[in-house]
C-alpha cells in the first residue's frame, strides 16, 4: 500500500534518510528497528509529509503523495500516531473520541464511536475522565481509538509502548495485531522493544544511520546473530 522508493530526507540541512527503499504491503504489520537516532521516528514523518523531501519517492496505492501536506495524506487513509503529545491532555476520553470526529455528522459519529468503544472497551469506563490522568497505556490506547474513528486503511506508530510498564506494552501490542487480524488494517510499526516487535511483524527493515541495512522476514533478523547484538540488544 505504501512504496518509499530512493527516499533522501531530513530536516532543514539535517539529512537523515539516505535512499531509502521501502515497502508495506496491504493488510500486514511492517516493523521498523534499529538503534537510536538511525531515522526510524524521520521515516514516519517523512511518509505523512513532516520532513523536507530532497529526493525520491512516497506512493500510497500507486498515487504519488510526496510532498503533500499531512491533511492531505490523512485523508487519503493513512494515520499517524506520534509517541507523544498524540492526546489533548486537558479534555476527557469523550471529548477527544469527539475531537476525532469533527468532519462527520451525528448519526455517523454515534455509529462510529460504538463500534471503537467495542474494540477498546476498556475505555467505556474512562469517558469522563481528563486523559492527562490516565496511564501511559491507556493513553496510548485513546489515541489509537481516536485513529480509528477516522477509519484508517494504515496505521503508523511511532514507538507506541515507549515508556511502559511490560504488561501494558504487551497490551499495545496486541491491540496492534487486533487490528491487523479484526480489521485489516495495515500496519507500519517503528519500535525501540525489536524483539517483541518483530514477533508480531510479517515483514521488517532494519535502519542505520539513516539507511536500510536488511530487510527481510522478522524471524531471519532476529536469527541473525551479528546484526541482532550489534543493532537490537538481542
Amino acid at each position: 500500500m505504501i512504496t518509499v522508493d530512493k527516499l533522501n530526507a531530513g530536516y532543514g540541512r539535517l539529512h537523515i534518510l539516505f535512499d531509502v527503499d521501502i515497502e508495506v504491503r496491504e493488510k500486514s504489520i511492517t516493523v521498523v528497528v534499529g538503534p537510536n537516532g538511525s531515522g526510524k521516528s524521520t521515516l514516519l514523518r517523512s511518509i505523512f509529509g513532516l520532513t523536507k523531501i530532497y529526493s525520491g519517492s512516497i506512493k500510497y496505492n500507486g498515487e504519488e503523495i510526496t510532498g503533500l501536506a499531512p491533511h492531505q495524506v490523512a485523508r487519503r487513509g493513512v494515520a499517524y500516531l506520534p509517541q507523544t503529545d498524540n492526546v489533548f491532555a486537558n479534555l476527557t476520553v469523550r471529548e477527544n473520541l469527539m475531537m476525532a470526529c469533527y468532519t462527520l455528522d451525528k448519526k455517523t459519529s454515534e455509529e462510529r464511536m460504538e463500534r471503537v468503544l467495542d474494540f477498546f472497551p476498556m475505555l467505556r469506563g474512562f469517558m469522563n475522565r481528563k486523559s492527562g490522568t490516565l496511564s501511559g497505556g491507556e493513553r496510548q490506547m485513546v489515541a489509537m481509538a481516536m485513529a480509528l474513528l477516522r477509519e484508517p486503511k494504515v496505521m503508523m506508530f511511532d514507538e507506541p509502548t515507549g515508556n511502559l510498564s511490560p504488561k501494558l506494552a504487551m497490551e499495545v501490542l496486541g491491540k496492534i495485531r487486533e487490528l491487523r487480524d479484526k480489521l485489516g488494517i495495515t500496519i507500519l510499526l517503528v519500535e525501540q522493544n525489536a524483539k517483541k516487535a518483530l514477533e508480531l511483524g510479517d515483514h521488517c527493515y532494519l535502519l542505520v544511520s539513516g539507511r536500510v541495512a536488511f530487510e527481510g522476514h522478522p524471524k531471519s533478523l532476529l536469527s541473525h546473530a551479528e546484526l541482532s547484538k550489534l543493532y537490537l540488544g538481542v
